[in-house]
């Protein structure tokens, strides 16, 4: 099979390569995928990279590694005393490349049976490929605590992937939406979203805005793009009983908390990395996102889709971090 991999850590055009490997074979337990998109999110280039939260990685958690964890495409065949019936059925990935070398940047992939989830007709591929990380986190991030009907909640950075998705859940989850953004292109993309009412942080007080939009109330929920860096804005707008659900802290990942002052609101933080959700929490983002995907209710932005051989530039253009949107390799 044709397949994109690496053998060492560092930029995307010195060190990935696309070239044969061999078809792998699905195992007890697994299914074997004819991936058709492959879905590059942060996560996959800071690893390609060598990059981890807390600085460099040492060596390679495996000698060859095939990038990315998300993907779609349909189960060509099934392992020993597997459900034969999948075969033929269109599917999203998740978690195709935690833990594991091969993930799902190649024209097949093997993996556990449960992580390859019916995908709908009415969804593309290069979609299903956005399902694993970017919608699975705005998900949980916007219902892990309870629903949303009824509340206000605020989505940071709502033009990016997991942003706009969050956007789009709370909506249809029937919350008033606050969103951030950082110019006019993206307050678009919030708008079209379903965000009532649209922040630039840039030009703007966040928090002054948000309270005024509140009658000072604050909001229930807020769905954080950059935890350390917006801290003394959550700490001023989060209402009493609140959650802030968090999925990255990249300006300052080690940022000073103020406890007291969260604690006395009975501040709930929510730390999201869906890599490792429980089985619990990941079946409640399931039994949300499949009739949402059925019915397709969720709008889906791509910003790039390259062919596996420039696999490089779709590592280049996510760490660029000027996109709108997702990013796929179709393969």
């Amino acid at each position: 099979m044709k397949a994109a991999y690496y053998d060492r850590f560092g930029p995307a055009r010195d060190v990935l390569t696309v070239g044969d490997l061999e078809t792998p074979q699905p195992q007890t337990g697994e299914v074997l995928v004819h991936v058709r998109a492959s879905g590059v999110n942060p996560s996959d280039v800071k690893l390609r990279a060598g990059n981890r939260p807390g600085g460099v990685a040492a060596e390679m958690p495996f000698p060859r590694i095939v990038p990315h964890s998300d993907g779609a495409g349909e189960i060509e065949a099934v392992g020993h005393g597997g459900d034969a019936s999948r075969i033929g059925e269109r599917v999203w990935l998740w978690n195709a490349q935690w833990g594991r070398a091969f993930g799902s940047c190649a024209e097949y992939v093997a993996l556990p049976a449960e992580q390859a989830v019916t995908l709908p007709a009415a969804t593309s591929f290069a979609a299903g490929a956005c399902a694993g990380i970017p919608m699975t986190t705005a998900c949980h991030c916007v219902f892990a605590d309870g629903d949303v009907t009824g509340k206000t909640v605020l989505v940071t950075g709502a033009a990016g992937a997991v942003g706009r998705y969050a956007v789009q859940m709370a909506k249809l989850g029937g919350a008033r939406v606050l969103a951030t953004i950082s110019g006019a292109e993206k307050a678009q993309v919030a708008k079209e979203a379903g965000a009532d009412v649209v922040i630039n942080y840039r030009e703007e007080d966040v928090a002054s805005r948000v309270l005024a939009e509140t009658n000072g109330a604050g909001v229930d929920r807020i769905v954080e793009v950059e935890f350390g860096g917006n801290l003394a804005v959550s700490n001023a707008i989060i209402a009493p009983n609140g959650v802030i659900a968090t999925y990255a802290s990249m300006a300052a990942p080690e940022p000073a908390l103020p406890f007291y002052q969260l604690m006395f609101k009975n501040v709930t933080l929510r730390m999201t990395v869906v890599y490792q959700l429980s089985w619990d929490a990941r079946r409640a983002v399931l039994e949300r996102l499949t009739p949402w995907l059925s019915a397709d209710a969720l709008e889906h932005k791509i910003a790039g889709a390259f062919p596996l051989s420039e696999t490089a530039a779709a590592h280049e253009m996510v760490e660029a971090g000027d996109k709108i949107g997702a990013v796929v390799v179709e393969i």
